[in-house]
């Protein structure tokens, strides 16, 4: 039996969740416009004002169901989620391995490899895809460098270490962005990640499949009984969830860029879907959201032949597969924790 993530988005500003039985009923202006049973979902993702019935609430709480509000930037703001079904066990040695920094930087470095190789196959499968020599000359620099980083990386011993390889291979890899951008859609220029607020459209798709992706990685945490909160490479901070963030480095470039740079290429967003607020902040419109959203869930109904496992599974699976591998490697029945590296 294989399980397959059901996340039920909610865009529709002012739209009201209330339990309708067993089932979620959505409502708008006092009329019922959808209803899904409980037993089909997973997540719950609520965008900008969106109202919930504590006794809903309640309904998915019990059913073990993780409710995320964020903003209309897709910036995460608070979950509500149920007793964790994790053994304290599990979470002690989560714990004392967090605290041991050589043990921490074992597992996060693999984490930081895998998204340096999975960020280097982005660019490998972008060159392939324009088959522009032109393209290829601008990006092959870059290409190596990244097979440097990554070599670094898999050699580090220090956190701190850690963060700058990761960073710099950041920097060297979205500055590719606008060069991979196909040239029917190049009014999307990309000259820099900026995240609170996104200042450019290319910018707030982004940071909105993150935060769909982070959505994913805190309930894969959740669901095999780690704490979201406490991660290696992200160290505590009130309020973030750091292991979520870290398990959710290896996806960015597979399952978050590559998508956007899909949607952005075959013209499946336009640059009429984004409008700039009196702040800056660059936001999507419902319908763009709403195109976004369809795509994210149909790439994860994908199938892919996982590395470690060798099974076919689909995309949206990856991460809980990840969460459970990581589990393994910290009750000892692995010897290193295998990050998901793109093939």
């Amino acid at each position: 039996m294989k399980q397959h993530l059901n996340t039920l988005f909610v865009t529709t500003d002012g739209a009201y969740l209330a339990k309708d039985g067993e089932a979620v009923a959505v409502r708008i202006d006092r009329q019922v416009k959808l209803r899904v049973p409980l037993h089909n979902l997973d997540g719950l993702v609520c965008f900008g004002r969106i109202g919930i019935s504590p006794p809903l609430m309640a309904a998915c709480a019990a059913a073990g169901i993780t409710i995320s509000l964020v903003d209309m930037h897709g910036r995460f703001r608070a979950a509500i989620i149920g007793f964790s079904p994790g053994n304290v066990l599990l979470r002690r040695e989560q714990y004392r391995v967090a605290d041991d920094m050589l043990a921490a930087c074992a597992i996060a470095r693999n984490m930081v490899a895998a998204k340096i190789a999975n960020c280097r196959s982005v660019l490998l499968r972008a060159i392939r895809d324009a088959n522009d020599p032109n393209v290829q000359s601008a990006v092959q620099p870059a290409i190596h460098r990244l097979a440097q980083d990554l070599e670094s990386a898999r050699r580090c011993t220090s956190l701190d270490q850690l963060r700058g390889i990761e960073g710099g291979a950041a920097d060297v890899y979205f500055g590719c962005f606008t060069t991979i951008v196909a040239p029917v859609a190049r009014e999307f220029r990309f000259t820099s990640r900026s995240r609170r607020p996104p200042l450019d459209p290319f910018n707030s798709l982004l940071s909105f499949l993150y935060s769909m992706l982070a959505h994913d990685a805190r309930s894969a945490c959740e669901s095999v009984g780690l704490d979201a909160a406490v991660g290696f490479l992200h160290r505590d901070r009130p309020g973030r969830p750091g292991l979520a963030l870290d398990l959710m480095e290896e996806f960015r470039p597979f399952l978050a860029d590559r998508l956007a740079l899909s949607l952005i290429n075959r013209r499946q967003v336009a640059l009429a879907g984004f409008r700039t607020t009196e702040s800056g902040a660059v936001l999507m419109d419902d319908a763009t959201r709403k195109a976004v959203l369809v795509a994210y869930q149909k790439r994860k109904q994908d199938e892919i032949t996982h590395p470690v496992l060798n099974e076919k599974v689909s995309v949206g699976l990856l991460i809980q597969l990840q969460a459970r591998l990581l589990a393994r490697r910290l009750r000892g029945d692995l010897d290193a924790y295998p990050a998901f590296v793109w093939k």
